[in-house]
């Protein structure tokens, strides 16, 4: 299936001088001190101000008590690997952020994350449109700082140093196109396998980019049985842990 609307990468995308920026800064603060399990910046900061916000803040890895992320008509464009620090993240709602195409891998380190809301439309190699991925390869992405972590060992290393790749996953209730920073082939050949549904390996992007050419049943019907290959391939894993506590 040919690749549709394939947008550029944007770096550099907030204004880390402005009000807004400021104050979402001070509210994970706040959030991170008082140990609140919810975190809504747009309720803190209102409208106006939130529309403001094109990225969050590196220092969201301090929200280690938050269970629910609010981002309901956000104007996200890029929410960084930091994320992945958020060990008790239960509930996230980005919905209505069509500027938001894509995920940091390290989502899925967020291992309670069980119910997500997504606009799927909007991302890139989504079931409904197959929307393109950028190209990685002139036009690779640019966080805060001169250095990344791995996002399979977590070794720092200068963007010199980084291969920077697209990967599908289910994350949540949703599947999610996300951006992984491998440091070397050995990191990248640990990534899961991809949906079927999906591109089913990591990959650069591109117009060049062979999406799967599938309906939204033929989706849905590989889904379903995929789902059923995962619940059979864990009930070994189960029975062997209730042998190990019934031996005791």
């Amino acid at each position: 299936m040919n690749n549709k609307k394939i947008s550029k990468i944007e770096n550099d995308v907030q204004d880390r001088s402005c009000e807004a920026w400021i104050k979402l800064c001070e509210y994970v603060d706040k959030v991170a001190e008082s140990g609140e399990s919810e975190f809504s910046p747009r309720d803190e900061l209102g409208p106006e101000l939130f529309s403001q916000i094109h990225s969050l803040p590196e220092s969201i890895a301090k929200l280690t008590k938050v269970k629910k992320m609010w981002l309901y008509g956000s104007k996200l464009k890029r929410i960084p690997p930091e994320i992945g620090e958020l060990k008790n993240l239960q509930y996230f709602d980005p919905y209505t952020s069509y500027d938001l195409h894509w995920f940091p891998y390290e989502i899925t380190y967020c291992k309670k994350l069980k119910d997500s809301r997504v606009s799927t439309r909007a991302l890139f190699g989504n079931i409904t449109n197959r929307m393109g991925f950028s190209y990685l390869g002139d036009n690779p992405v640019r966080y805060a700082g001169d250095t990344v972590k791995c996002s399979i060992c977590k070794k720092d290393m200068t963007y010199d140093e980084t291969y920077q790749l697209w990967i599908t996953l289910r994350v949540g209730t949703d599947d999610l196109p996300l951006l992984v920073n491998s440091c070397s082939e050995e990191c990248t050949s640990n990534l899961p396998e991809p949906p079927s549904y999906y591109v089913t390996r990591p990959h650069k992007g591109g117009s060049r980019l062979q999406q799967p050419n599938m309906d939204e049943e033929e989706v849905w019907a590989a889904r379903s049985a995929n789902q059923s290959k995962q619940k059979t391939s864990k009930a070994p894993r189960l029975f062997s842990v209730i042998r190990k506590i019934w031996d005791k």
